[in-house]
Parts: C-alpha cells; sequence; structure tokens
C-alpha cells in the first residue's frame, strides 16, 4: 500500500474515528483503526465492536492496499505534524510495519493485517428514512441529559427512539430518563419511518452522532432494524448496536391532572437556583420552592453552612405550595428550554411536575420532587 494525503483531511477523518476505540482493550487488533487505499481515497474504520465508524477521505493512491495501525498513536502523529503538510503511508514488503513520512519527519509503525479486523456493520435494515442535521440534533439534545448513567439499569442508558400516531399525525419521539427526570420530544416523522421498531440508541452512539453532525452537510440517512442502526453523513457512517432490552412505559409517570401553573422567567429563574444551590449539600442539593399568588421564593437550608433565600416575581394563581427538587435537574431541564418563560405544571409536593416552554410544545420534562 501506498498513498498521499494531506495531512487537514487526515486528521479530520481520524478525528471522527479514534474515539470509538478504547484506550485499554484487551484485544490488541480493536486498538488499530483500518486503513484501505484505492479509487482515489483512503478509508479509515475503528470500531469497539458495539459501534463503529467509518470515513472517506480523497488521497492519491499509488499502490492500492490496507492495513491497521494503533489509532490514538496515529491520531497523536498526525495532528502534531504541521499544517498544509503532505503524509506518505507506505506499507513496505515487511509484514508488520508502516512507514510514514512528512516532510523531515518519519515513522516507523507497527501494524497488524487487515484480515484481523472485525466487521459490525453486516446484516438487513428493515427501515429506512432521511432526517434534516437540525432535526436529529434537536432530538438528541434536548433528551440525552436524562440519560441514566446507572449501568445495572441497563435498558436507560439510552435515548428511546419510537413512531406513534399524535392527534391524526405520524410523529417521530425521542425518551430519555434516569427515574429522577424524563425528557420527551417529537418531530413529524420522517418518511420511511412509520411502523418502525421501538429502539434503544446507546449513550456512546448518542455521543458520536452529536459530533458527526456538527459536520453533516446534506439530510442524513438512518437505517435500522431490531438490533442495528446505521447513520450516513456524507464521507462518514456510524454503525451501532442497539441496547437488547425493554424500555419502560414511560407514558404511565407522565402526570395528566396537574392543576397548578406557574410561569416564571427561564433565565432569572436559572440564576437564582444557581445562586441559592451555593450552600446546599453535594448529597441532597434540594431546594425548595414556596409557591403564592404572585410570587416565588427559592430556599436552601444546610445545617453545615446556613441558609439562603431569593424571591422572584411568578405568574400563580392557585393555592399556596411548597415542594422540593434538585437543583442540577432544575438547571439541567431549564437550559433545554428556548422560549423566555418555563411553564411549570404542579399537583402536590410528592408527585411529579411537568415542565415545558408552553402547552403543547414538542419538548416536555418531568421532574421528580425531592423532600425539603
Amino acid at each position: 500500500m501506498k498513498v498521499t494525503i494531506e495531512r487537514a483531511a487526515l486528521v479530520r477523518a481520524l478525528g471522527h474515528v479514534h474515539r470509538v476505540v478504547e484506550r485499554r482493550t484487551t484485544i490488541p487488533i480493536l486498538a488499530n483503526v483500518l486503513l484501505s487505499a484505492k479509487d482515489g481515497a483512503l478509508t479509515l474504520k475503528a470500531t469497539d465492536l458495539d459501534l463503529e465508524i467509518t470515513e472517506k477521505a480523497i488521497a492519491e493512491v499509488s499502490q492500492p492496499g490496507a492495513t491497521t495501525l494503533p489509532a490514538h498513536t496515529l491520531y497523536d502523529i498526525v495532528r502534531k505534524l504541521p499544517e498544509g503538510a503532505q503524509v506518505s503511508l507506505e506499507a513496505t514488503g515487511d509484514a508488520g510495519q508502516l512507514t510514514l513520512r512528512s516532510g523531515r519527519s518519519r515513522f516507523n509503525l507497527s501494524s497488524l493485517p487487515e484480515s484481523d479486523f472485525p466487521d459490525v456493520t453486516s446484516g438487513d435494515f428493515s427501515h429506512k428514512f432521511t432526517l434534516a442535521p437540525a432535526d436529529l440534533k434537536r432530538l438528541i439534545e434536548k433528551t440525552q441529559f436524562a440519560i441514566s448513567q446507572e449501568e445495572t439499569r441497563y435498558y436507560l442508558n439510552g435515548i428511546y427512539l419510537h413512531t406513534l400516531d399524535v392527534e391524526g399525525r405520524p410523529m417521530l419521539r425521542a425518551v430519555a430518563t434516569d427515574g429522577h427526570r424524563l425528557a420527551r420530544l417529537e418531530a413529524p416523522a420522517p418518511e420511511g419511518s412509520v411502523g418502525m421498531p421501538g429502539i434503544i440508541l446507546p449513550r456512546k452512539a448518542v455521543t458520536e452522532v452529536q459530533r458527526l453532525i456538527e459536520d453533516a452537510q446534506g439530510d442524513v440517512l438512518v437505517e435500522l432494524s431490531i438490533n442495528k442502526m446505521r447513520f450516513s453523513f456524507g464521507d462518514a457512517l456510524l454503525t451501532t448496536k442497539l441496547i437488547d432490552g425493554t424500555f419502560p412505559d414511560y407514558a404511565r409517570v407522565i402526570p395528566a391532572g396537574n392543576d397548578k401553573r406557574l410561569t416564571v422567567e427561564r433565565d432569572a429563574f436559572a440564576k437564582a437556583v444557581d445562586r441559592v444551590s451555593t450552600i446546599s449539600s453535594e448529597r441532597g442539593r434540594a431546594v425548595k420552592l414556596s409557591l403564592s399568588e404572585g410570587k416565588l421564593v427559592l430556599s436552601v437550608t444546610n445545617p453545615d453552612q446556613g441558609s439562603a433565600v431569593e424571591e422572584l416575581e411568578a405568574d400563580y394563581d392557585g393555592p399556596p405550595l411548597d415542594v422540593g427538587f434538585n437543583a442540577r435537574y432544575l438547571l439541567d431541564i431549564t437550559q433545554q428550554l428556548d422560549s423566555d418563560t418555563a411553564l411549570f405544571k404542579l399537583a402536590d409536593p410528592g408527585s411529579p411536575t411537568l415542565v415545558q416552554d408552553r402547552d403543547g410544545a414538542s419538548a416536555l420534562y418531568v421532574l421528580m420532587p425531592m423532600r425539603v
């Protein structure tokens, strides 16, 4: 194999694929990136057996061929080369060796044969549709903060994507929950997605899709089956296994009868929560919301540090109510809202609370209260 490629093109492609590679792996080939040179392009591929990213970059191919190199080492070398440099990769007759040249720099790198590299992309996809990058980005960004970090409840370690009929319109819905809070967002279902199986996209795949969206030029092609999903971002391709589990019936935790409505200016509320929570205990982080007509009082009491109180103007006309929430969760949710105001729909101090931009907004959040 002999190929010459611009440093910028190589570092961009490596930047996307090398992140999949685990720094500590017991299988040597999984620490490597597969390089395939043919037809005027260099294709790079990396996998951790659950997730695979492939990216193609234009290159001058003098001799077609393929090999694998340590992913993180190669990325570190290439990104340290001067901007505008040309990079030459040549696998000679010596087994297990590749020479990288750029300007006056030369590296001899150990390689492993491409025949050892695993393929996780085989299999058919039952559904295929395209999504605008902005729609895919929104579905992920507005829900991913609520993904559970608790590995024992593995079925909550991702975003649940499914289609359903909402008032006669087919919608694509994304849901994530960790048991303390829930995020739900929907968008019009793209053609080809109706009837797709409900799938759970794993956290690591969610993170990589978010990164690849940033460089997407046109619509993203999405293909999926009951156990795999593939995203095509022009020259980059991400294939992932899906979480094999049943997502809980989330509709049961979304309250329907919350009749007490609080409307408050979003930024002022978030800043006040942030200020008073400064003295909350790390373990509890509870902030008490005391609601009365036209007024909201935020308070925190910490036996070791003291107390903090802040009063805000708010639109509330229900009976007086005291309810506690985790300050971090309140801030996470208010950061996701798009409008200048936040609408809270409450029932009582022990029941889940709904948070939205406004009635009927496409994004809906549920927050469980805390004892204060």
